[in-house]
């Protein structure tokens, strides 16, 4: 509790104001129950609460590990990713209610040091566990919420690392010279369904600052795979990912699995000396008119590491910008229906590029690259923390109102959903959240909670 009475600003306005800090049961963030609401439909807390088991010796425990867990999944979701938070959050009314706690009670929340314990307890059993729990909850999920449309005819499996810069002792940070920095270099799965922007991550894995694009990366593919296949065992399986991962042990899984596929592929002496010519006569039209120009076409190719010939496409083109002329050929190696084309492949292979979209929101966000623990496994835990978060808040956003909540990102969801001031009344009968009627997205929040399941008040 703050101690100062107050302070007053006296020349701001014609009236003075003073400022102070009520002892009533506020919260900034009433909009979260939105967040209860929608683990109540995907029963994820659950799901991972399951693949828990605590230790503790009963009569010393305070906070179950279901709550501790709660508390950090949920402190995410609302903007508060560090472990230190939990000093400032152990007596927020909201988040206590959240976690299933009186909001109305002296009963505080677990405080940062049982925080920092919880994240450094488990072990690499317990992550693998906790990965595939929640696995199982996305798409069992999706499976239930699909049963009454049309089953998907196509599952995309997206791949993609991204650097997450360390500032500290971690395990495992190392120096990476491409990226110029001490990090971690983490690589995270998605799935989307047919035709769909919105991509699910199902996977993050934490790898070391210096690891090769394929380190981790073939057991978490087989696991997504199964798990995938599990729930969707007629749906046919696509696969995307950027150059570093045209390689051919890859290739050969993708194509031993059944799975259809586009990856990039980085140039080489031959492909260039094949794509010359076509180069050429682009080059010729775009110096003749000063527009931009590109043809497509495709070979049967066979890179001296493959056991085949592959059909790869290139993409010839010269960008024509302020005057300058420039050479832009790309290549991509693919096994995709033959009635795709060239050109088609390439436009299925750019809804790869939205992954830069994913990570953005997972790291900017939610603060996925929050990995400061000492622990390597520590930090890989608050990665599966993390897209725990995001799914919530995924499921929240599937069922906004507009189509400009839907396709907000996080941030832009928390501000206008769940961050509002709220007073919290508690009784032995019910415990009331009194908003401002002056909230200006308040049709928007009602709505949301309407259609996330919630009943009007009669």
């Amino acid at each position: 509790m703050i101690d100062q009475q107050g302070v007053l600003f006296q020349d701001l306005f014609e009236k003075s104001v003073e400022a102070c800090f009520s002892d009533e049961k506020l919260s900034t963030d009433g909009g979260a129950i939105l967040l209860k609401a929608a683990d109540r439909r995907m029963g994820m807390l659950q799901a991972l609460n399951a693949t828990l088991s605590d230790s503790r010796m009963p009569g010393k425990v305070d906070h179950p590990l279901a709550g501790l867990l709660a508390q950090r999944i949920y402190a995410i979701a609302l903007g508060y990713p560090d472990g230190n938070d939990a000093a400032r959050l152990k007596e927020d009314g909201m988040l206590k209610m959240l976690c299933d706690r009186d909001p109305g009670s002296h009963d505080a929340l677990g405080s940062q040091p049982t925080i920092s314990r919880f994240e450094n307890g488990l072990d690499a059993r317990d992550l693998l566990r906790l990965g595939q729990a929640y696995a199982r909850n996305i798409l069992h999920y999706q499976q239930q919420s699909r049963r009454s449309a049309r089953r998907p005819k196509r599952i995309l499996i997206d791949l993609d690392p991204t650097c997450d810069p360390t500032h500290g002792q971690q395990q495992l940070t190392l120096f990476n010279g491409h990226y110029d920095t001490w990090c971690y270099l983490p690589v995270v799965v998605t799935v989307s369904f047919d035709g769909e922007l919105r991509k699910y991550p199902l996977a993050a894995l934490l790898r070391p600052g210096t690891a090769s694009a394929m380190v981790g990366v073939p057991s978490l593919l087989r696991r997504t795979v199964r798990l995938i296949r599990e729930y969707f065992p007629h749906t046919r399986l696509y696969f995307r990912a950027d150059a570093a991962y045209a390689v051919p042990g890859l290739l050969d899984w993708l194509e031993a699995e059944g799975i259809r596929y586009a990856i990039s592929m980085s140039s080489n002496s031959k492909l260039k000396d094949m794509v010359q010519p076509v180069m050429t006569r682009v080059r010729a039209a775009v110096e003749a008119s000063g527009r931009t120009k590109r043809e497509y076409g495709v070979w049967a190719y066979q890179a001296g590491s493959w056991k085949t010939f592959r059909m790869v496409s290139y993409k010839a083109e010269v960008l024509a910008e302020m005057g300058n002329i420039k050479d832009n050929a790309r290549f991509l190696v693919h096994r995709l229906p033959g009635n795709v084309g060239s050109e088609g492949a390439f436009d299925f292979y750019y809804g790869h590029s939205d992954m830069e979209n994913t990570l953005k929101s997972l790291k900017d966000d939610l603060a996925m690259d929050r990995t400061s623990c000492c622990s390597f496994l520590a930090n890989q835990f608050r990665l599966l923390l993390t897209l725990a978060a995001y799914a919530l808040m995924m499921t929240v956003s599937e069922h906004a109102a507009n189509e400009e909540l839907r396709r907000a990102t996080m941030g832009t969801l928390r501000i206008r959903l769940l961050k509002i001031a709220v007073r919290i009344k508690s009784s032995v009968r019910r415990v009331l959240l009194e908003f401002t009627g002056h909230f200006p997205w308040a049709e928007d929040w009602m709505a949301c909670a309407l259609a996330i399941g919630a009943v009007p008040k009669g």
